[in-house]
Parts: structure tokens; C-alpha cells; sequence
């Protein structure tokens, strides 16, 4: 979607020898070696060309690229070149990018006293983790593993603003039960979505206001 960003992964560490090479539809965006004397990104690889001014990142140690804040024109192909002294390989990613609904950006206006449900609208899968965040307090986390869950004080929130009034279902969603007028603020879900290739980071916002 957008706004997100992604993460995608060489799964080497280099060792001074891997010259590694990043191209979209072609075009080269960015490029480490070993030794790390040569390094660019983007405008800084092809003057002219930038599409991702200040939204690339290249890991130094992996040559892993994080793309920030996406858009819709980075839908595209993405290809990783990895050559060294021994070996040469490389890597696809198809990349398509939607546009963010209105959905997205949900507003919630409810009374005292009522309970309502911020809905993620993911699917629970072993490699995704969501994590809910109550304007910057971290108020409940719930992994692939649903072992791996807690809320409010479990998640070492001092706070105890929500104590034994939230619960998380197995999908992730939040519901805020007996609410107060306190509650009212920006409720922010960070959805971390990860394999051995990739990673992407959703955020969705939800703005309450109970009178």
C-alpha cells in the first residue's frame, strides 16, 4: 500500500568483495562494494533520475534496500545483482503498490461508556506482527504466534490507562471497552510483514474522540 515502506533483502553480509546492485525497471538506483568506496543512491547513481530522492536506505553491511514511504510509480520490477571473485547471482521482486483508501484513515466518534473495535483488516499470519500504539504508548502486540500476545501493563506501559479494558483478537484487531474521555486521541497500528526476502511496515491511524 502506500505510505509503506519496504524492505528487501540480499541475504549475504558482505565480506569486502561482493560489488552489489540495485536497478529499477533497468535503471541502476543503488550500489555498494565490499569496501564500501563506492556507495550511491538514486540521483547519485543516475543524475536526473529522482524518483526516490531521500526515501532510499542501503544497509552497509547487506546491501538490503529499504524504500520509504512508497508510492504508487515505484510499482515496477526490482532487481538485485550480487557479484564477487567466486560467484554472481541476483534476485526479482515484483512490486505493485496500491493506492490507500479512505478505509485506511478511519475517524471514530463514540460515547462514554461504550465499547467500540479498531479493525486491522490483515490476516494473522506466523511472520506478521502488529502492534498497537495509543498515541505514542505502546498498548498492545500480537504475533503470527498468538502466544506472543500482550496489552496495556503486560506491555510494560506504566501508564495503566486502559487496565483490563482492551483486547486484541487473533487478527489483530483492538477493541476498547467502558470507554472515557481520556481515551479520546490517535491510536496508530504498525504491521510488520517479514520473510527471508522482504519486509514491509503498514501503519493505519485511527482517530477517537468519545464524549
Amino acid at each position: 500500500m502506500e505510505e509503506d515502506s519496504v524492505i528487501f533483502h540480499t541475504g549475504v553480509v558482505t565480506n569486502q568483495q561482493e560489488d552489489i546492485k540495485w536497478y529499477f525497471n533497468s535503471i541502476r538506483i543503488a550500489q555498494i562494494n565490499g569496501v564500501l568506496s563506492l556507495i550511491c543512491t538514486d540521483v547519485h547513481c543516475n543524475k536526473g533520475t529522482e524518483r526516490f530522492r531521500d526515501r532510499l536506505k542501503l544497509d552497509h553491511q547487506t546491501g538490503s534496500l529499504t524504500i520509504m514511504n512508497i508510492t504508487t510509480m515505484d510499482s515496477g520490477v526490482y532487481e538485485l545483482k550480487i557479484i564477487s571473485s567466486s560467484s554472481s547471482g541476483e534476485k526479482i521482486f515484483n512490486v505493485n503498490v496500491n493506492g490507500i483508501s479512505t478505509a485506511e484513515q478511519e475517524e471514530v466518534k463514540r460515547n462514554k461508556g461504550e465499547s467500540f473495535t479498531l479493525d486491522s483488516s490483515e490476516i494473522s499470519k506466523p511472520n506478521v506482527v502488529m502492534t498497537w500504539y495509543f498515541n505514542v504508548a505502546l498498548i498492545a502486540q500480537i504475533a503470527g504466534d498468538s502466544n506472543k500476545t500482550c496489552t496495556d501493563v503486560q506491555c510494560k506501559n506504566t501508564d495503566e490507562r486502559f487496565r483490563d479494558r482492551l483486547e486484541v483478537n487473533q487478527i489483530g484487531s483492538l477493541t476498547i471497552k467502558d470507554t472515557r474521555i481520556t481515551d479520546s486521541g490517535l491510536y496508530k497500528l504498525q504491521i510488520n510483514i517479514s520473510d527471508s526476502s522482504f519486509s514491509i511496515t503498514r501503519v493505519k491511524t485511527f482517530s477517537v474522540t468519545v464524549t
